[in-house]
């Protein structure tokens, strides 16, 4: 088996801040912020598997897990090809992906998980209007009605939220996500800065 990417997962119910919190960890030095929406952007649909995405996207369906990690795979090593992402300095900070069990056994080829930030959020309506406030900021109205945002609450909860399960208690660290972004942040890092500076030290030595 190759080496596997040292990986932060962000994990948490849509609204809980992931992308928001991935972005800005992927501003600093030693964070690599990989969201699964990166897959699905950068995928050439005339390739082998982006035919097959495109099968199955098209018809409405969703994408197999192999397929999904597939090209997660192959997407990340094109990143680590160009220099973007680089291995033996960066940990790599997943978010959006796994989304389901099935998914985190397979990745477990490419991946050392050394934390699970799940990002928490004790007031369901507060989440909902996050949820509401970004789909109208970024013109989804679509995505700002209620009764999608509960149905994407409801396959996180049956599908997403189980993955948790597949990692070790010791491994999952509760984040409060509700405050400001810098707040959060903070919390985050005082997981993650003893995680970084013993993967600098590795390769500093």
């Amino acid at each position: 088996m190759a080496e596997r990417y040292k990986t932060i997962l962000l994990f948490g119910a849509p609204g809980s801040g992931k992308g928001t919190q991935g972005k800005i960890l992927g501003t600093v030095p030693g964070f690599y912020h990989f969201s699964c929406g990166d897959v699905f952007r950068s995928i050439d649909i005339n390739s082998d598997l982006g035919k097959i995405f495109y099968e199955y996207s098209s018809r409405g369906e969703l994408v197999p897990d192999e397929i999904t990690v597939k090209m997660w795979a192959q997407t990340v090593n094109a990143h680590k090809i160009l220099g973007t992402y680089k291995p033996a300095k960066d940990l790599l900070v997943l978010d959006g992906i796994p989304r389901t069990t099935q998914q985190a056994k397979i990745m477990e080829e490419h991946i050392e998980v050394l934390k699970v930030i799940h990002l928490i959020c004790p007031d369901q309506n507060a989440m909902f209007e996050r949820l509401r406030r970004r789909a109208l900021k970024e013109n989804r109205f679509d995505d700002a009605d209620e009764k999608v945002i509960r149905r994407r609450w409801k396959v996180y909860e049956e599908e997403t939220h189980p993955v948790l399960n597949h990692y070790s208690p010791e491994a999952i660290v509760d984040v409060n996500s509700m405050g400001s972004p810098a707040r959060v942040l903070r919390d985050i890092l005082d997981v993650l800065v003893p995680i970084q500076d013993r993967h600098f030290g590795k390769f500093d030595g």
